[in-house]
């Protein structure tokens, strides 16, 4: 921590709260706050009550250890604001932190405490929840948001690794970002992992991302200065320090404890911890994020996640004045002012009988009541040697926590602390402690920080004069003025030789002090005054070369002005000529408006009769098609009526065919029964009914048949060993004249054949040929076509004629892939509109079966 007062050269300093006398008037007292968490079940039993905004009341319960002891009743104590349990985070962040935030902004050191025991609510009252932001993510938005015009590019500010900054120039600046940027690519490609890399996430890889800030809460701040944001994060556990924005080691994959050293200004601080710049509030609590998730915590039986730890997150703001023109951030180490804002979250106080801690967890318990305990004892003893004027030591050393913030206590800023309470009455025993440490810390005095800067007597607003003396300059170039290109800004100095003089009363054993402090400020008073003296000599100069330059130039614009009043008269008769040509311009202009005008009315008058055609067509268009329904129901209801009528029909139909098939079976039974009876032997004809359908011309054959054997005495004999040649076949082909047409692609193979109609003489049979093909057709139960092919080979008889021997029937059947069941009523798919069924032959079936020998004798 650098103290906000600039060092000079050659000047001795020493810290505030040393001084004694007078100086006590410019100490004020430890501001303490109380934050009372909310009751969180319904059962439990409140011990405190809020009576006032600065006064809490507590009721020591039966259950308290020195309930009986205790003379009091009831307990007041009162602290700076008490928040009561359904107080927002805005609210707390308003009353405690922004003061602090401006002080930082302003060039003063601040530092805040949360304290308590543990499940209090200290670590959501630093840091919060997405949806109810904290003090410390709020503390960042508001100083970003104050300087957010006025940042400088990264690495302009530099840390020297002795709690200082360094000052840099755009190049080496630059040359560190393209550094970071290369570190960064490696990181990606799985290189060397640099010092800002993305840390492995431990479950949660997205970070908390904070919504409830008011972005337009701002602070004033000079605008004459450049700023840059540093933040570190450490803890300390087991009174050991360690950076948590750290890479971790590679070997042991564990943090290394740190050294709390003394900078040149006796200020503490943590050697070689992690500085990150960061640019935005966003930034900065990423970077916090990611040192949380390193933080220790632990579940104990009060607290599911208790912070084992005590964690300090600061916020440090670097500031540096303009030169003189307000462009370039002035290369001086001394004015470069460093303060920072302290976020400190202590571990809460617990007692083992109720957390139930044992081995690692009972260690940490006692350290972290040993560096409270130090903390306590540092506070009593500061209050002791104010109030009674004592110099007893404090133990500052005892304890990490105090040695790293003792600056804080001894004048170095300012110091406020949030109290936070659990009201419920289990935890009465630890709440009065806590109580007691928040009334004997508000009784410590803490010096006022004061604020020196060199004051380099610079114009204040020279960056707004300069940047409003540029836009000038270029809009002068753009309008076509280029001599504006040399004109320069003076912004000058500020003819003051400073401030009021020091303290020189003489009253004390601090005479030296006083003595060297004004000669000091008489160094300064004299050195301003030979400056301004040579700035005021160099301005006289100035201003007799510009007088004499403007003498010059005036003697110059007296003859051109002459010369232009000259040609100021030729051309104002041109002048009036034009004016004459402008008014009859102006006259053909209003006629051709007119005409406009008028063109204009006709097309929207056109417009609106052609909207009003077109709206009669769709009304047309719809009425028609309303008319169009209106008939498609109509047709359609006529024709489920002639289906309906049609399928009756075809019911009709279908049982007068079958009762014409059944007649039909009665007539081949009985042309059976004929034939049988003329053979007289009922084995030479094996006929079956299902092999033979007779049709009427296979009846005719039949017949003439049965006449040849009658004019015959005795039966003929075929000839047993006739062998006929297979590529000699001739076919007679019988097809009676009354066959309906097939028309399909399966036809029966006959390459020699010879068609006939008729019968009319046995010659036709034995006349060369030697295979016989009869043809007849008839409809089957179903109604549909069918028609067979009886097939026979013609063998001469002993008696020199000829004998038929059926040998094979094939059935050609041509069916409707959409035909009727054999047992229901047709398909009324397969009826048109005009009541014609649909045969589609589109499916063939060909029978072939073998039935018996008959013989056919001539």
């Amino acid at each position: 921590m650098k103290s906000v007062r600039v060092k000079a050269p050659g000047s001795a300093r020493k810290p505030a709260s040393r001084l004694k006398g007078n100086n006590m008037l410019s100490k004020d007292p430890v501001q303490v706050y109380c934050r009372l968490r909310p009751m969180q079940h319904p059962t439990d039993v409140p011990c405190m009550k809020v009576i006032s905004d600065t006064t809490v009341v507590i009721t020591p319960p039966e259950s308290a250890i020195n309930f009986r002891n205790s003379s009091q009743k009831e307990i007041q104590t009162i602290f700076s604001h008490v928040f009561r349990p359904d107080a927002t985070q805005k609210e707390i962040f308003n009353v405690v932190a922004l003061p602090l935030v401006e002080n930082v902004i302003h060039g003063k050191n601040s530092l805040l405490f949360t304290y308590g025991v543990t499940g209090s609510g200290k670590t959501y009252t630093m840091t919060g929840e997405p949806q109810n932001a904290g003090i410390m993510p709020r503390c960042l938005d508001v100083i970003f948001s104050s300087i957010a015009n006025y940042q400088t590019k990264k690495f302009i500010f530099k840390p020297d690794k002795l709690n200082g900054f360094d000052i840099q120039g755009e190049a080496d600046a630059m040359l560190d970002r393209q550094n970071e940027l290369h570190a960064g690519l490696m990181m990606q490609r799985g290189g060397k992992s640099g010092k800002l890399r993305k840390p492995e996430s431990d479950g949660d890889s997205n970070p908390m991302i904070i919504h409830d800030i008011d972005k337009s809460q701002t602070v004033q701040i000079d605008q004459d200065n450049v700023y840059a944001v540093f933040v570190t994060y450490v803890e300390i556990y087991n009174n050991s320090v360690y950076d948590l924005l750290e890479d971790e080691d590679i070997k042991s994959r564990t943090l290394q404890s740190k050294i709390v050293r003394e900078d040149g200004n006796k200020n503490m601080y943590v050697h070689a911890v992690t500085e990150i710049e960061v640019k935005s509030s966003e930034e900065a609590f990423e970077v916090f994020q990611r040192g949380q998730r390193k933080r220790r915590v632990a579940h104990t039986a009060l607290n599911a996640e208790s912070s084992r730890s005590h964690s300090a997150f600061t916020i440090r703001l670097v500031q540096a004045p303009l030169d003189c023109e307000g462009e370039q951030v002035i290369q001086d180490k001394r004015v470069v002012c460093i303060t920072q804002l302290s976020l400190v979250d202590l571990a809460g106080s617990e007692r083992t009988n109720r957390t139930k801690n044992t081995g690692q967890r009972l260690r940490e318990a006692g350290n972290i009541n040993n560096s409270l305990m130090t903390l306590r004892s540092c506070l009593e003893i500061l209050r002791e040697n104010q109030l009674q004027g004592t110099n007893k030591m404090v133990p500052y050393r005892d304890s990490k926590l105090t040695h790293l913030f003792k600056n804080y206590f001894d004048g170095e800023g300012q110091v406020r602390m949030i109290v936070c309470v659990n009201p419920r009455t289990d935890d009465y025993d630890e709440t009065i402690q806590v109580m007691k440490f928040a009334e004997m810390t508000q009784e410590v005095q803490v010096a006022r920080p004061t604020i020196t800067k060199i004051d380099l007597g610079f114009t204040p607003g020279r960056r707004q004069a300069n940047k409003l003396f540029k836009e000038a300059r270029s809009k002068l170039e753009r309008g076509g003025r280029p001599e504006a290109a040399d004109l320069e800004v003076d912004i000058g100095l500020v003819y003051s030789l400073g401030g009021p003089f020091p303290e020189l009363e003489v009253n004390s054993a601090r005479n030296d002090q006083i003595i060297s402090s004004l000669m000091h400020f008489l160094e300064q008073r004299i050195n301003k005054r030979n400056l301004l003296r040579a700035d005021l000599q160099q301005k006289q100069n100035d201003l007799r070369k510009m007088l004499m330059t403007v003498e010059q130039e005036h003697m110059n614009l007296k003859v051109e002005n002459a010369s232009l009043k000259a040609a100021n008269s030729q051309q104002k008769k041109k002048v009036s000529a034009l004016e004459g040509h402008l008014c009859k311009t102006e006259e053909q202009i209003d006629n051709l408006l007119r005409k406009l005008n008028h063109a204009n009315d006709t097309i929207r008058s056109l417009q609106q009769e052609l909207k009003d055609r077109d709206m009669a067509l769709n009304q047309r268009l719809i009425d028609k098609q309303r008319v169009k329904q209106k008939y498609n129901t109509k047709i359609q209801a006529e024709t489920d009526k002639m289906n309906r009528e049609l399928e009756i029909k075809l019911r009709q139909q279908r049982e007068h065919l079958q009762n014409q098939m059944k007649e039909k079976d009665d007539k081949l039974r009985l042309v059976k029964q004929i034939l049988v009876d003329d053979n007289g032997i009922n084995s030479a004809s094996n006929v079956h009914k299902d092999d033979v359908t007779a049709t009427p011309s296979c009846a005719e054959a039949t017949t003439k048949a049965s006449d040849c054997r009658s004019r015959r005495d005795k039966a003929l004999v075929a000839n047993q060993r006739y062998r006929r040649s297979q590529s000699a076949d001739r076919w007679i082909d019988h097809r009676p004249g009354a066959l309906v047409p097939v028309g399909t692609v399966l036809q029966p193979l006959m390459r020699r054949r010879r068609s006939v109609t008729r019968l009319t003489d046995p010659k036709e049979i034995t006349d060369g040929a030697s295979r016989y093909c009869l043809v007849a057709q008839e409809h089957d139960t179903d109604g549909e076509l069918e028609t067979k092919l009886f097939k026979g080979d013609i063998i001469p008889t002993s008696g020199g004629g000829a004998q038929v021997v059926f040998n094979d029937m094939e059935c050609l059947k041509q069916l409707s892939p959409k035909a009727r069941k054999r047992s229901g009523p047709p398909d009324a798919e397969n009826i048109n509109e005009v009541g014609i069924i649909n045969h589609s032959p589109t499916l063939t079936e060909i029978h072939s079966k073998r039935p018996r020998v008959t013989n056919l004798q001539r």
